[in-house]
């Protein structure tokens, strides 16, 4: 009995020091899980930043509340303090604080509060009372690129554009406080509270240019002050490589209160989502076909325009009723006359246009990785007779995206290239390294070089002496193309409305910089894309041309004087002439002296500098 007793003391002894020792840490850990009630800390979302690295949405400090009822039996007194600082009902507070159970959410009455009230709550010491870090999303450009961007939701989660579609990489995990209590939830004095460590969310760096963006976005808000427009839209992209520089729609909105928004605004980024005829910019694939088929010759062909044409017994109007009479091809594309390009459309044939249509890559997704992208809509094959080919070929009867008409275009004038658009470059962890490069990706070729540089030159052609001279840009080569397309309702077409649209690219010998703008429904205007759209077109590139790193081009095609122009001037070399030799030389100008020596030694405008004949020339003396 004895050896026995000894027996099973020592396995008494061995178990004890197994469990004491060998098993501390684990039966320690699963104890602490038993005891422990977690503070959590909101998950800092990781930054949304330019392609340059500026800061687009962070997170600033946003404090909540917790409450423990276990801790604190005078809930009344708790509720009537946390309303006096919250501005909350002291009813529905006291209500809340008096749920059973371990830990209660103030929310939302104490959820994302300021700094200045975390701090005057925490110098009160109420016992059970409980302050865990959160984080609400910050916007150093307010609204710029909201409906890009989207917004997160109550707890934190991406709910609507970039911070949907990249939440997996976004969200982060929050830290937590851990609280050891018993089960009554009354701290246990023998362990100490604990911590544990969350990971930051990764970083998205896109494509997006914020300098070009705020341009971009400043000339559609004031173009929908101007012409009482419905809505607008922007794209701006590099047609060497499918970067998306800017992409903009109008009206907007603040992330941060998209709550107060209409869904029809924050859900639908008009850029991929919007779907509407084309109209005339749709030419330039119809052009850059019927090139490459080499069915037309822009110089040596001709064409009659009656002002209208008949085909399948319907009759299609040119825009200009008496018909642009004896044109060249190249005149045909500076006219955007409708009858030539239904001659390119027949021409062509049915099955050819199609599968040029298809091969730009009409009738499908871009793949740009943007929430919400549309396909639009194409004839079928069966449904693809005379009269759908002649309207197609000038951009009528046909649903398309814009970010597939500048996928498009970009392709014509690059070189043939047709690259996929793209909005995100680099997807980043929390110390800086890449988990995700996004380089250019090359789809297909759809033209030869040759076919896209006579395309160039044709639509340089166009902003020069054709329906698109308001997007002139002096001293920036600058090509384009205008769209002017009634609106469709229910199926049948709305007298009075029209989305007039214009896309550019400068340039125009070798393109870097490609600019798409649509108006839909502007009012206080003759109703064209040559009028409302051109001109904004040609202001974004001339201001945005220097970010891209584009100076003056030689060999600038002239803009021809048309009546109602500004009769303009090119300025000439006045240094080194005294006042007296440019007496002889009988300017018409203004000129106005500064300094009081006799010579000129610099002038402004600078040499060559077009300007108009009522313009001041200012000279500046030695």
């Amino acid at each position: 009995m004895f050896v026995i007793f000894l027996i099973l003391l020592g396995m008494a002894v061995a178990k004890l020091f197994h469990v004491q020792i060998v098993k501390h840490e684990l039966l320690k850990n699963r104890a602490e899980q038993n005891w422990d009630i977690e503070v959590p800390f909101g998950g800092m979302r990781g930054n949304i930043t330019d392609r340059n690295g500026d800061l687009i949405v962070g997170n600033r400090l946003a404090p909540t509340l917790y409450f423990m009822p276990a801790q604190n039996q005078d809930i009344e007194s708790v509720a009537s303090t946390l309303a006096t600082i919250l501005d909350a009902d002291q009813a529905t507070l006291e209500e809340k604080l008096s749920k059973k159970t371990y830990m209660i959410k103030i929310a939302p009455e104490g959820k994302n509060i300021t700094k200045e009230q975390a701090d005057e709550i925490a110098k009160l010491q109420i016992p059970g009372l409980y302050t865990g870090v959160d984080f609400v999303r910050h916007y150093p450009y307010d609204e710029l690129l909201s409906r890009l961007l989207g917004f997160t939701g109550y707890d934190g989660d991406g709910l609507a554009g970039i911070e949907y579609a990249y939440d997996e990489f976004l969200l982060g995990t929050g830290d937590k406080i851990r609280l050891y209590t018993d089960a009554k939830g009354i701290p246990l004095p023998h362990v100490d509270d604990g911590f544990k460590t969350g990971n930051k969310g990764a970083s998205v760096e896109l494509t997006i240019d914020v300098r070009m963006q705020q341009v971009v976005e400043r000339e559609l808000m004031q173009a929908m002050e101007k012409y009482d427009a419905t809505q607008a839209l922007a794209i701006v992209m590099n047609p060497k490589t499918g970067e998306l520089l800017s992409l903009a729609s109008m009206p907007t909105f603040h992330p941060a209160n998209y709550q107060e928004t209409d869904q029809s605004i924050y859900n639908r980024n008009l850029p991929v989502w919007m779907t509407f005829e084309p109209g005339s910019t749709f030419k330039i694939v119809t052009l850059a076909a019927g090139l490459e088929e080499d069915v037309i010759d822009l110089h040596e062909g001709s064409f009659y325009d009656p002002g209208y044409v008949m085909v399948g017994g319907a009759r299609l109007r040119c825009w200009k009723r008496e018909g642009h009479k004896d044109q060249t091809f190249l005149e045909v594309v500076e006219n955007s006359c409708n009858p030539g390009f239904v001659e390119i459309g027949q021409r062509l044939g049915g099955e050819k246009l199609d599968h040029y249509l298809r091969s730009f890559g009409f009738g499908k997704s871009t793949e740009s990785g943007i929430a919400g992208e549309a396909k639009g809509i194409l004839f079928s094959k069966e449904g693809f007779g005379p009269v759908e080919q002649a309207t197609t070929a000038f951009g009528q009867g046909i649903s398309v995206t814009p970010i597939q008409q500048v996928q498009a275009v970009a392709a014509a004038i690059n070189g043939g290239n047709l690259y996929r658009p793209y909005i995100v470059k680099e997807i980043l962890d929390d110390q800086g390294k890449p988990i995700r490069s996004f380089e250019p990706e090359l789809k297909e070729r759809v033209i030869s070089e040759e076919t896209s540089k006579q395309v160039r030159e044709a639509l340089e052609s166009v902003v020069a002496n054709g329906s698109g001279r308001n997007a002139f840009t002096d001293g920036l080569r600058v090509g384009g193309k205008t769209g002017t397309a009634q609106k469709v309702v229910d199926g049948t077409y709305k007298d009075g409305e029209y989305i007039v649209s214009f896309i550019g690219f400068a340039p125009a010998d070798d393109p870097e910089l490609l600019v798409y703008v649509a108006v839909d429904s502007p009012r206080n205007s003759v109703q064209f894309g040559g009028v409302i759209a051109a001109p904004i077109v040609g202001r974004i590139i001339e201001e945005i041309a220097p970010l891209a790193g584009i100076t003056n081009r030689k060999d600038q095609i002239e803009k021809e004087y048309r009546w109602g122009d500004p009769i303009t001037h090119r300025v000439p070399d006045l240094t080194g002439l005294t006042k007296s030799s440019l007496t002889t030389q009988m300017y018409t100008y203004r000129i106005e002296w500064h300094g009081s020596g006799d010579k000129v030694k610099y002038q402004l405008p600078e040499v060559g500098t077009l300007i108009n004949v009522d313009d001041v020339i200012h000279v500046y003396t030695e």
